[in-house]
């Protein structure tokens, strides 16, 4: 059995690991990561990782989309709309079908990491000991990641999604003193390591500023900022900064807000990046 889970950040601490540990009545805003790595051996999963790994691929990726799109040698239009949050490609396929072209054709760290866990070198290593697929199921705080993972073009990349609450019943379910275990669980490598980018990734304006560092590097820009504040934060409506050399950009909390910045057609001047979480 191989197990992947995302973390949802919020810069300091995991979004998973401090809603589980209030399933389990610590204080909220306790960070209980180790613990839930350790509960998801006992539970009889083989291998632990993080999508944080991926979110760095997705970054890449991204970022590079918008250089690319940016030199008219990628097909699609600009403002570049991220795509990692399935409930805004909700959205945008049943009330705004016009954005499609603006959508970004990255997949989603979950996605992404599926299909490499499906694919990759550990699936072949897996594949030559037991000649078995590994069973991949995604722990995540969102519930729109359950629809996510059977979309048509990605269905199979992920076998099973569960919710931090049902994860929360199932350890319950095994008796496993989820308190009582050390904190101490680590990933398996490789695919438990990541950078900073991948490790703000599911934060508010995250997604953002990791595309603008890696953006900024890919372009040379020896003296552009690693840290971008005017796109953080959670208060819902529309952060914006200023990259010298490549533009201005925005991070949207909400897609109420994201459908007020599309009440009108300021945003296709005023912008080169969108990013709606």
């Amino acid at each position: 059995v191989f197990l992947l889970r995302e973390f949802n950040t919020s810069r300091t601490r995991c979004q998973s690991g401090r809603s589980i540990s209030e399933e389990f009545g610590l204080e909220p805003g306790t960070v209980s990561t180790g613990r839930m790595i350790n509960a998801l051996r006992e539970l009889g999963f083989d291998y632990v990782t993080d999508t944080n790994f991926s979110a760095d691929l997705t970054i890449m990726e991204e970022a590079n989309e918008l250089l690319a799109r940016l030199k008219g040698e990628r097909e699609g239009a600009l403002p570049l709309f991220t795509s990692c949050c399935p409930g805004w490609i909700n959205y945008v396929e049943l009330h705004r079908p016009d954005l499609i072209p603006h959508l970004s054709t990255t997949k989603s760290p979950q996605q992404m990491h599926g299909a490499i866990s499906k694919s990759g070198p550990l699936a072949k290593m897996l594949a030559a000991e037991n000649d078995e697929e590994p069973y991949v199921v995604s722990i995540m705080p969102c519930t729109a990641k359950k629809d996510e993972s059977v979309r048509p073009g990605v269905r199979g990349d992920i076998d099973a999604v569960l919710t931090t609450r049902e994860l929360a019943k199932m350890i319950r379910h095994r008796n496993i003193p989820f308190n009582s275990l050390n904190n101490d669980g680590e990933y398996d490598s490789p695919m438990g390591e990541s950078t900073g980018a991948g490790a703000i990734f599911a934060a508010s304006g995250g997604v953002l500023e990791a595309a603008l560092r890696t953006a900024a590097d890919a372009l040379g820009l020896k003296n552009a900022p690693v840290e971008y504040t005017g796109v953080r934060g959670v208060e819902r409506g529309v952060k914006t900064v200023t990259v010298e050399g490549v533009g201005t950009v925005a991070a949207v909390s909400s897609i109420g807000s994201a459908i007020d910045l599309l009440s009108n057609d300021d945003w296709k001047k005023q912008y080169l990046m969108i990013e709606v979480m």
